[in-house]
């Protein structure tokens, strides 16, 4: 069970820390992966992160402002979002799935595992 914390309300230029605690996991045996879907659009990676080596990935748009990690001894991982904008709103999602789809974690079909999500706005 993966189960997804931190969002909120926060202001454009503010900061938020999300984070993706598993239960019956043990998450530095997957690739982790966050997800954001927002209102009549797709779901859309914006970052992963490997459980072998700790490779990262980001999308283009996030490179810079988001920063993913994980802390093993508490079996979380993190992302933590800087400078946000109106864009960065939606909800977001932690998913987890084998180490051998890290070449594919931008897509949501490659992940055998979700959390329920977590609400992200950001107001103008």
């Amino acid at each position: 069970q993966l189960v997804e914390s931190g969002g909120g309300l926060v202001q454009s230029g503010g900061s938020l820390r999300l984070s993706c605690e598993a239960s019956g996991l043990t998450l530095d045996n997957y690739v982790i992966g966050w997800f954001r879907q927002a209102p009549g659009k797709v779901r859309e990676g914006v970052s992963c992160i490997s459980g072998n080596d700790g490779n990262t990935w980001y999308e283009d748009s996030e490179k810079g402002r988001f920063t993913i990690s994980r802390d093993n001894a508490k079996n979380t991982v993190y992302l933590q979002m800087n400078s946000l904008t109106p864009k960065d709103t939606g909800v977001y999602y932690c998913a987890a799935t084998d180490p051998t789809w890290f070449s594919l974690c931008v897509s949501p079909a490659s992940y055998d595992y979700w959390g329920q999500g977590t609400q992200v706005t950001v107001s103008s």
